[in-house]
């Protein structure tokens, strides 16, 4: 598993781990301060930076994961691609790079930039709170996974029908058909018009 900020164990000069901090943006998505990832998260939700990613492969199917059992945030849970925050100061096309590889192993093809949402959605299972303005990227994935079972249960390939009919059946994201709504124009450019998107 590739070292970041984000898998590394940091130690301040007191030896107390160092907190992950995330981007706090107004309305706007305009920069306003910092906060502590998990602090962020805590009710009612602070507003941040985060990212979600979309891949494709070349028959238009999208690329799921299925979020690792130990993950403190939706384990279990089924969701889009990739999703994460950029860490203060970064760009969120460089994020979304940069955790697609370290989740999956992969790196995205021809990824562009999809608009953005805003969204609240509270997590009932966790009791945390989602308040994020999202910048959502599509693209294609055109080499072999190699998913970090730290942050990836399993992976899934799914045609539009397929995706349907998985979520009707699995627990997904609080936020995957938000995401995925506010992609769609981007992804049926992407895919066109056979794939259903």
């Amino acid at each position: 598993m590739p070292i970041t900020p984000a898998t590394a164990t940091h130690s301040s000069s007191e030896g107390t781990a160092e907190a992950i901090l995330l981007e706090l943006v107004d309305e706007k998505g305009v920069t306003t301060g910092t906060a502590e990832k998990l602090a962020a998260h805590q009710p009612p939700g602070q507003l941040h930076r985060a990212f979600s990613v979309f891949l494709f492969d070349e028959q238009g199917r999208l690329l799921l994961q299925q979020r690792a059992l130990g993950k403190y945030h939706s384990p279990g849970v089924w969701s889009n691609t990739c999703c994460g925050h950029p860490y203060p100061g970064e760009a969120p096309f460089a994020a979304a790079s940069r955790r697609t590889f370290e989740e999956l192993g992969v790196s995205p093809s021809l990824l562009a930039e999809a608009g953005t949402v805003r969204y609240n959605h509270p997590d009932p299972a966790s009791g945390l709170v989602e308040q994020e303005f999202n910048h959502l990227f599509v693209g294609l994935v055109q080499a072999p996974l190699g998913p970090d079972p730290e942050e990836v249960a399993q992976t899934a390939f799914v045609t539009a029908a397929e995706l349907a009919e998985r979520h009707a059946a699995d627990p997904f994201s609080a936020w995957f058909m938000t995401v995925l709504d506010a992609a769609r124009p981007a992804i049926r450019e992407l895919t066109g018009p056979s794939a259903g998107w």
